[in-house]
């Protein structure tokens, strides 16, 4: 049992963080984007200070692709000096530091698998925000743990992996892209490994993805709703380019891990199981946000 602090907590992650750190056992201290503006370097040495936890999960990110094209300043003030502050508070601390980062560091010109061997090579604001969180942190405190994933879909999730059933249900028209690939992540699972790598406390660079081959928008969205009895034909599959975004994203961000298996962590569960898992389960409730510890009876 820790006392670990989770910040972003009322997001996709976050949230799945929390349910399985409490689950597990662990005091919780959880801090939302308005309960804790990591961006904030006094605020953040406060807290953390204040928590005296053994860990940090960084959860906090803005991950609004195209908005952060348009705002670079917030972009680099919430993904990237906001990690580094919690790095910095970490080691002033004692505590061990999680921070997670993303598919899109890379540039989407290789076909297969990304791991840690090929060199990150950002395409948008967002993309490059997010490596500066992990080079950051890694600067400020030598335990920093940095873990990049892509993908992501559970229970309170607000993106297209997560929401493209009730949408379907609702009537409404869906268009997924059918030539940018990655490796769908089922947020639950994802919590489970970044406890287990809190847990080894060993730092460096991991990738965190669902077992299989990867999946582009359009196979993820047939697979959903074959699972659910809806007809497949009501999400239109487009092309990537036929999409005016501000931001480009890579054609493909598939991610393997090259140092999960040498420390005898299994894959985690298929995207498919993960799947089946999320559309059977109640929609997700509002995590409750606390500044003390949890107490156990």
């Amino acid at each position: 049992m820790k006392k670990i602090l989770i910040t972003g907590a009322g997001g996709l992650v976050g949230r799945a963080s929390v349910e399985h750190c409490v689950a597990n056992g662990d005091r919780v201290v959880a801090y939302d984007r308005q309960s804790l503006d990591i961006a904030d370097a006094r605020k953040v040495e406060e807290v953390i200070s204040r928590e005296s936890p053994d860990a940090v999960i960084n959860c906090a990110a803005w991950t609004d692709v195209d908005g952060c094209e348009s705002d670079p300043i917030k972009a680099e003030q919430v993904n990237a000096i906001g990690p580094e502050n919690l790095a910095r508070s970490c080691r002033n601390s004692g505590a061990g530091f999680l921070t997670i980062s993303t598919d899109y560091v890379f540039d989407g010109a290789k076909e297969g698998f990304y791991t840690q061997r090929d060199d990150p090579r950002p395409l948008s604001v967002y993309a490059r925000s997010k490596l500066e969180g992990e080079r950051r942190p890694q600067l400020e405190y030598a335990r920093t743990i940095v873990v990049r994933t892509g993908y992501i879909f559970g229970p309170g999730g607000r993106n297209f992996l997560s929401t493209l059933v009730d949408r379907v249900r609702r009537g409404e028209k869906l268009k997924a892209i059918r030539d940018c690939w990655g490796t769908p992540t089922y947020a639950r699972d994802l919590a489970v490994r970044l406890r287990e790598l809190v847990e080894l406390d060993l730092p460096g660079v991991f990738h965190v993805v669902s077992s299989g081959d990867g999946a582009s928008f359009d196979s993820f969205a047939r697979e959903a709703l074959k699972l659910v009895d809806c007809d497949p034909q009501l999400v239109e599959p487009v092309s990537m380019d036929s999409l005016t975004r501000p931001a480009p994203r890579p054609r493909n961000s598939k991610l393997r891990c090259l140092l999960s298996p040498a420390l005898g962590l299994p894959p985690l569960p298929h995207w498919h199981e993960g799947l089946a898992h999320y559309l059977k389960i109640p929609p997700a409730q509002p995590v409750v946000l606390q500044t003390e510890p949890a107490r156990r009876a």
